[in-house]
């Protein structure tokens, strides 16, 4: 049991139900489990699947180039339930092992550009300097680097959270469903004086 626990389907909002339940059925998800956590945070949940849903729609690194990262990301941020899934067709099995070498052989100088940059990113951001930076620009254009950067940032945020979840663990959840923690917050002293 992952260490929040899920939010068994039976209690699921109708609409956080319908987003988790036609993502897995549509192949968008490989398992529900993390949908499961996002979705006591309502809001959340559907901004993922919006997310997900438009993956890869006016992009300017294109679908590939995307699905790549996510899975890399899913690599470095020891995300099972993002590294066994694959959301592009063009996407092998052999694609996905150029993803753990360190050379990547096999990818376009685009996609070995941008498995680098998220390497770099995840592992030594100080070593994306100037110089790296034109590197990059002798493949991307500038657009295409501020979205490799943003998607990279989010991605690898992502993944690392729900590695943290420990989504298929077997222990008991450290945090167990409750009803009332969805879109629920605690009041938090801001330092504002209330009353009179």
């Amino acid at each position: 049991m992952p260490i929040i626990e899920p939010i068994p389907i039976e209690e699921l909002s109708p609409s956080s139900r319908a987003i988790i339940e036609g993502g897995v059925a549509d192949g968008l998800y490989a398992t529900p489990l993390p949908l499961q956590v996002f979705a006591y945070r309502t809001a959340l949940l559907e901004t993922i699947h919006a997310k997900r849903l438009n993956a890869g729609a006016g992009t300017l690194l294109g679908g590939r180039i995307l699905e790549l990262l996510r899975i890399r990301s899913a690599q470095l941020g020891e995300c099972q339930p993002c590294m066994q899934s694959r959301k592009h067709d063009s996407i092998t099995d052999d694609d996905v092992a150029c993803l753990i070498d360190a050379d990547h052989l096999d990818l376009d100088p685009q996609e070995r550009m941008a498995i680098r940059f998220l390497d770099l990113l995840s592992a030594d951001h100080h070593a994306i300097d100037a110089d790296f930076y034109r590197e990059l620009a002798g493949v991307f254009t500038i657009g295409q680097i501020v979205e490799l950067g943003t998607t990279c940032a989010e991605s690898m945020g992502l993944h690392r959270f729900i590695h943290t979840l420990d989504i298929f663990g077997t222990d008991p959840p450290v945090l167990p469903f409750a009803p009332g923690q969805v879109d629920a917050s605690r009041a938090v002293d801001d330092g504002v004086p209330t009353g009179s």
